[in-house]
């Protein structure tokens, strides 16, 4: 009984690992894209070094998305 439950967890724990990869795939994909299309006169380092409060808080939030895309794959 002990192995069939281990089994299964291990298989949850597999499919949940996959789910957040592709997830982040995913998301880096859409971030690339939005990247590449609508921001393509912003360069977010220069404006970071440049000490721009609105691009700090975009790259955090960036940041945060990849964190809670992540967590709530591994969460099942």
């Amino acid at each position: 009984m002990t192995t069939d439950f281990l089994i299964a967890t291990f298989f949850n724990l597999g499919v949940n690992i996959v789910q957040t990869l592709v997830a982040l795939v995913v998301a880096v994909l859409g971030l690339q894209f939005i990247d590449r299309k609508l921001l393509k006169h912003i360069d977010i380092e220069q404006e970071l070094q440049k000490g721009n409060l609105a691009v700090s808080i975009f790259a955090s939030t960036i940041l945060l998305f990849v964190a809670v895309v992540t967590v709530f794959g591994l969460r099942g």
